[in-house]
Formats: C-alpha cells, structure tokens, sequence
C-alpha cells in the first residue's frame, strides 16, 4: 500500500512506539489518526501532524466505535491499523504480598490482547467497504507483541500472556480477512526506548543495553516505526510476525 494513500489510525499513538509511528506515516505522507487515553500529548501530536485524535480505551466497545467514526469523518477513510496501545506490569505470580491479583492480570489482558483485538474487529468492518487497490488490498493491520510473549522474564506473567496471545492471533485473523483483501502482520519489539524505559536510571538502562548481542543498544522507537511502514507498504507480507530485537533471548 503506497503510504500516500495510507490513511491510518494509530493505537497508543500519543507516546513512545506509537508516536513514532505516526510521525514516520505522516512524514512519509499518510494522514494519520491517534488513538490514546492520553488527550493532551495525543491532541497536540496530531495536530502537529496535521492528523486528528480521539480519547479511545481501546478494551471498550463504544469508545472504539467513537474513535473509528470520528477518524473516518475526518480522514474520510481508514485503510491502515497500528495497534500499539498496550500497559505492563512486574508482578510474580506469587511473591511477598501474596498471590497475584486477579484484576489487575485481567486489566493487562483486557487492554493489550482484548482491546487489539477488539480494534481489529471494527476497524476491519469499515476496510472492507474500502474500493481496492491494484494489488487487491483494502487494508493492512500492523500488531504489536513483544519478546516477552516468547521468553518473558518473572514478573511478566500477564504481560507475556497478553503479548502471546497477540502473537498467536497473527494467523488465523490473518486468515479471516484475507478474502476482504486485509493483510496483518505483527512486530515483536525487544527492549526499546519508551517511556517506560526511559524513567529508568542510567545505569539500569546501560545494564539491560549490555544484554543485547547486537547492536549493544536500546532499540529506537524509530526503528519500530520503519518496520510498521515496511508492513504497510509490502503487498505480499501476510500473516507475519518478526521479532525486532537486536538477536536478544531474554533469560
């Protein structure tokens, strides 16, 4: 799908791998909406990319139904998704303070496997109705897993749920849109410079870096971004998912 054309609504797309995103779509000349509980950062960046933005809990059915009609009026289509909406947490499934809680395991699941999914599910309804390109596409839907959903470290029982289960789905959704011309993909990000990271101190930071074969750094949320457009752009890469990692194996 040549990026002019793309017309794409970002999930999480107020910081971090999301954001980025959206400035590399929109740099490259797709118009963009964002996607994000955070309306302050996610309405100042889109309009900065001269995009438009919706408060969206992606977990929620209305909200997302809000946010895909309020991105179709403005952009006047929608033929791309990136799912980069996602929260984690460091809780072991049993530790000093007991087992652990029930909800909050649900709210990781609910928001990083329920809430991509359920955005997949909607958005995919409006592309459908899309006129096709050359290549037969009427969309094409980028999800974000992570490593920790292949090797995930203690802590990360929820989370490595959650991102295993966006992995797993990569095929079989993939298979169920492929008649309406819809690809999906999925990205499997290793240790990047979000947010998250980046509150960290910079030793911590440089300890975690030292893991990684190559090359000895945090990843780019750049680089994400470059990978997401690739997805976007090359007709014939269904069904995928690739680890961007730096070769790491966590232990």
């Amino acid at each position: 799908m040549n990026m002019q054309e793309t017309a794409a609504i970002i999930t999480g797309g107020a910081s971090g791998l999301g954001a980025a995103t959206a400035r590399a779509f929109a740099a490259a000349g797709a118009t963009v909406a964002i996607f994000d509980r955070e309306a302050k950062a996610g309405a100042a960046l889109a309009e900065e990319l001269g995009g438009v933005f919706a408060e969206v809990d992606v977990s929620d059915e209305a909200s997302v139904k809000a946010g895909i009609a309020a991105a179709h009026d403005a952009m006047g289509k929608i033929n791309a998704l990136v799912n980069c909406a996602g929260v984690a947490v460091a809780i072991k499934t049993l530790g000093r303070d007991g087992a652990h809680p029930l909800d909050v395991y649900r709210k990781v699941i609910d928001v990083n496997l329920v809430g991509t999914f359920n955005c997949i599910r909607l958005v995919s309804e409006v592309m459908a109705q899309n006129v096709p390109n050359d290549e037969g596409e009427r969309g094409v839907i980028v999800n974000t897993a992570s490593i920790a959903g292949f090797d995930g470290q203690k802590g990360q029982a929820a989370y490595g749920s959650s991102k295993a289960g966006v992995v797993g789905m990569a095929l079989p959704v993939a298979r169920d849109l492929a008649p309406m011309g819809i690809r999906v993909n999925t990205i499997a990000p290793g240790l990047f410079l979000t947010p998250m990271l980046m509150g960290l101190p910079d030793e911590a930071r440089e300890q975690l870096a030292a893991d990684v074969p190559f090359p000895k750094r945090l990843g780019r949320p750049e680089e994400y971004a470059r990978l997401a457009r690739f997805m976007v752009e090359s007709a014939y890469l269904n069904a995928e998912c690739v680890r961007l990692d730096g070769a790491l194996r966590m232990q």
